[in-house]
């Protein structure tokens, strides 16, 4: 205590948003009291922000999680099944969406009748988001991959004609505090449709690497693929461009400047 005490140590926390979103009244107060002791708070986006408004901190700034990925290393494309062709990486569970996706493919179906829904990711949900595909009678248009290696997901995102992430809060606090994997996907050139309302918000560039839409919007999220199809060379060029702003040198940077304070 004595050495902090003559070093001046400084200390940050970063939050990413579920942390700071628990529903147990006890652990949330926990939590609150702990971000006020911290000498700056870094939150991943602003909705991460937003969680802790009412503690009306000054000494909060928001930075981005950034991403690396290795764009000299593509294995060669293949091709995915439908057209158009749909992906979401991520555990297959509520907060990543994949429920909703699949609740959308039969408004999807009636202007693209081969579209076709890639899930990659641990199949934490996979049985329950199956039941739901079969029950609207669409299954045949969902493959799960379950967990992959770098490799092979490179390979299916490099191929994919759209990713998709309409991730969702659920109701014991889970929430998407950003959206690496849509960035992963902007770096390849391939456009982004996402959830609003979440820290997807500050990974799509709206209208430009990707479109915002609300989890459950069916016919906004049918317009938001068929805007990207019709456009697809202008979202693919401006998708790449866009996630120049997170790559890891970038929010470093960041960091650095943050740090001198």
């Amino acid at each position: 205590a004595l050495i902090s005490l003559f070093l001046k140590r400084k200390y940050i926390a970063i939050i990413h948003g579920t942390e700071v979103n628990f529903k147990n009244k006890l652990t949330k107060k926990s939590i609150d009291f702990s971000l006020t002791r911290f000498d700056k708070i870094i939150a991943v986006s602003n909705f991460t922000k937003s969680l802790v408004n009412d503690l009306n901190l000054t000494n909060i700034e928001v930075i981005c999680n950034g991403f690396e990925i290795n764009n000299n290393d593509i294995p060669a494309v293949t091709k995915l099944k439908g057209s158009p062709n749909l992906t979401t990486v991520g555990s297959v569970s509520d907060r990543k969406g994949q429920q909703n996706v699949i609740k959308a493919i039969p408004h999807l179906l009636k202007k693209y009748p081969k579209l076709h829904y890639h899930i990659i990711g641990t199949p934490l949900e996979k049985n329950k988001f199956l039941k739901i595909a079969e029950d609207l009678q669409i299954s045949e248009h969902i493959t799960f991959y379950g967990k992959v290696g770098e490799r092979e997901k490179i390979n299916i995102l490099n191929s994919s004609d759209i990713f998709i992430m309409l991730s969702e809060n659920t109701k014991s606090g889970d929430v998407e505090g950003f959206g690496i994997a849509l960035l992963e996907a902007n770096s390849l050139g391939i456009p982004t449709i996402g959830s609003s309302g979440c820290g997807i918000e500050d990974a799509i560039a709206n209208y430009t690497s990707g479109i915002l839409v609300k989890n459950n919007d069916f016919e906004k999220i049918s317009l938001a693929v068929d805007e990207i199809i019709t456009n697809y060379d202008t979202y693919r060029i401006a998708s790449k461009e866009w996630a120049q702003n997170f790559t890891w040198e970038t929010i470093i940077n960041k960091y650095i400047k943050s740090f001198n304070f």
